[in-house]
């Protein structure tokens, strides 16, 4: 209960703090119609302007609108420019996907060939495995020598 008395009570205004605040309402009335009418009167011509362009605004308000749709559905998530991009994404994986389709047949080929084909076996063989038949002389290139490092000068500015 302490702490209510701290609360602080404003006033309550006049018309509701007598008896009959209906009364006191309706008495001031005329005072609130032309306080209204006082702030009506210099807002009326530009009402009546607003009025008579009712019909410009609304298709302005129209073309706006349509723009605005315009451009979203051009340059929106899934507008046009995302749709070319996403479709030129495609055509490059499709290019992917057909030479590694190209490629994956002919290493089908090459095992068809290594699993039937002598002469492949043979081929294969005397490649990778360096085999050469009785008297004949395998010749191997050796691999050209990496060039030396460049040394580092002494005198060279280290900071």
């Amino acid at each position: 209960m302490k702490r209510l008395a701290n609360i602080i009570r404003f006033p309550r205004p006049a018309f509701l703090r007598a008896k009959d605040g209906l009364r006191a309402a309706v008495e001031r009335a005329p005072e609130a119609e032309a306080l209204a009418a006082s702030w009506m009167e210099p807002m009326r011509p530009l009402a009546l302007r607003l009025y008579t362009l009712r019909h410009r605004m609304a298709t302005a308000a129209v073309g706006v609108l349509a723009v605005s749709l315009l451009v979203h559905a051009m340059f929106g998530a899934n507008g046009m420019v995302a749709y070319r991009q996403k479709r030129a994404e495609y055509e490059t994986l499709r290019k992917q996907l057909e030479q590694t389709q190209q490629e994956n047949d002919r290493y089908t080929q090459q095992i068809q060939g290594l699993k039937s084909d002598e002469k492949a076996i043979e081929k294969e063989a005397r490649e990778q495995l360096g085999y050469a038949k009785p008297g004949e002389y395998v010749y191997v290139a050796t691999p050209p020598a990496k060039p030396a490092p460049p040394a580092e000068h002494s005198h060279s500015a280290k900071k």
